[in-house]
């Protein structure tokens, strides 16, 4: 060996390191950490997979949609929070929209225009429209009130392009209220209000949010996407609003479901970080199981 050339006894050194590298990092060391995994961690470690009826039914770490073939919630079961995350829950597109506080403007779809994939216009909703057409939906669905501030009734957001920007008004449009909707307000220091005309350009005029008098009811993570799109849980005041439509749809008393709501509530994180939450997963399953 000491007879071959120094940058051969170099090259074969490097490849004992390689090999011996490869052998600790790539075969020991992730066989002695998933081993560990398994022993102590195994239902962590595989997912936490829920099953029913001994098939898997879903993930307690990954919320999911209860909803019909058309979307609409099927009403024996809790709700979880909005996602946007793809279509809902996609752990292939997890993230939030991305969109802050100051988006309130909508763009109004214009009829029969076509995007650039060649389908239909459907315009895009801003995260305060958002925010009001969910709780709106929540709150016709639960039975209680949706209204929210700088909500419309009609659940858009309450948003006046003023003209001109500065001075003296002469021109107010209510620009998340398509024509020929009537604008939630009638008039805007002294000038009559319009309802917003899809492919109009309102850019130039001064953005005026309108809080109103509604008071929210519908708690705030029904309405909004968590960071993630995957929570698979709700707030302890959410799963609470959701008790008698759900008590009532299958035939039980809202105190044995508020029971159940408990046994699903896991507290805060080290006792101090966060705020209790509800698997709604899990719950729903433990509902099936008292009434399928």
């Amino acid at each position: 060996m000491e007879r071959l050339p120094g940058w051969i006894r170099q090259h074969l050194a490097a490849l004992r390191a390689l090999l011996a590298l490869t052998l600790l990092t790539g075969a020991i060391y992730p066989l002695m950490v998933t081993g560990i995994a398994q022993a102590v961690f195994n239902g962590h470690a595989n997912g936490s997979i829920v099953q029913k009826d001994g098939k898997d039914t879903g993930s307690a770490l990954v919320g999911q949609l209860f909803t019909d073939t058309e979307g609409n919630p099927v009403k024996k079961y809790f709700q979880s929070r909005p996602s946007a995350a793809g279509a809902g829950y996609d752990p292939t597109s997890s993230g939030a929209s991305n969109l802050g506080p100051e988006d309130i403007v909508d763009t109004l779809p214009v009829p029969g225009a076509k995007n650039d994939k060649g389908e239909p216009d459907t315009g895009r909703q801003s995260l305060l429209t958002q925010v009001c057409s969910r709780s709106k939906a929540v709150g016709e669905l639960e039975g209680v009130s949706g209204a929210r501030p700088y909500c419309t009734p009609d659940g858009v957001g309450a948003v006046l392009k003023v003209f001109p920007a500065v001075g003296t008004p002469t021109r107010a449009v209510s620009v998340n209220q398509a024509c020929p909707a009537a604008p939630f307000v009638a008039s805007y220091q002294g000038v009559k209000v319009e309802c917003g005309k899809p492919g109009e350009d309102y850019a130039a005029g001064r953005t005026v949010p309108i809080r109103g008098t509604g008071r929210a009811v519908v708690p705030a993570d029904a309405v909004t996407a968590g960071g993630s799109g995957l929570d698979p849980h709700i707030s302890v005041a959410y799963a609470d609003l959701q008790a008698a439509r759900v008590a009532k749809e299958r035939g039980l008393t809202r105190d044995q479901v508020m029971t159940l709501i408990k046994r699903n509530t896991t507290g805060r994180a080290l006792g101090f970080m966060g705020e209790p939450a509800v698997n709604v997963l899990e719950l729903n399953l433990a509902l099936d199981r008292l009434t399928p």
